[in-house]
């Protein structure tokens, strides 16, 4: 079956969604020790979470880019995920999508999230021709995210670093197998039909 243009590809149970980020370690080890945020964690500022693993590999180089040695799997409840999805706003204008680029503006700056549809990269890190999302969360949403919405954090760094081993390798089959099992989440067109030009 062919891939569409943009889907929201992710790790889920009926009840969760796993999304991924990569900070320092001075805030992500307590993270992952504590399963919270650590007073260190900045939640005036905009936070990002991805729901593709490869897409998180692309941003932080496999974990070794300065400030993102350490790769968080965060396990995060799907009502806190469809309510930052309900709240968002494309990133960028779209014409036809948005009314006017004045209306589009007014709306990304009000929304507490926002959304942006970025290439999903292979096992190579090169761009596939469908896009994963990123979702962005500030405000109303980072407060929600750090206090209500996360279930679990884990530090999946040596995942990280055993996958991009085995690329290196060449043994792709077997990079393959240690991917996070992601499937297409069903949010619903309703849901996405303000985010998907």
């Amino acid at each position: 079956m062919e891939e569409p243009l943009r889907r929201i590809r992710a790790l889920h149970t009926a009840s969760t969604i796993t999304v991924y980020q990569a900070y320092s370690p001075e805030i992500g080890l307590p993270a992952a020790r504590d399963g919270c945020f650590p007073a260190a964690w900045r939640r005036g500022r905009m936070t990002w979470i991805k729901p593709s693993f490869l897409w998180m590999m692309y941003r932080s180089g496999w974990g070794t880019k300065d400030g993102q040695e350490t790769v968080l799997s965060v396990e995060i409840t799907r009502d806190g995920f469809d309510w930052a999805l309900r709240h968002a706003c494309l990133s960028s204008y779209v014409r036809g999508l948005h009314p006017d680029r004045n209306t589009w503006q007014r709306d990304l700056k009000r929304a507490p999230a926002r959304v942006q549809w970025d290439p999903e990269p292979d096992l190579h890190l090169r761009p596939l021709p469908h896009r994963s999302l990123q979702l962005g969360l500030s405000g109303e949403a980072s407060s929600r995210y750090a206090d209500d919405w996360i279930v679990s954090i884990s530090d999946v760094t040596p995942l990280a670093h055993e996958i991009h081993a085995r690329v290196r390798d060449g043994e792709l089959d077997s990079a393959t197998q240690l991917l996070p099992q992601e499937q297409a989440y069903a949010a619903g067109d309703k849901l996405l039909a303000h985010l998907n030009p």
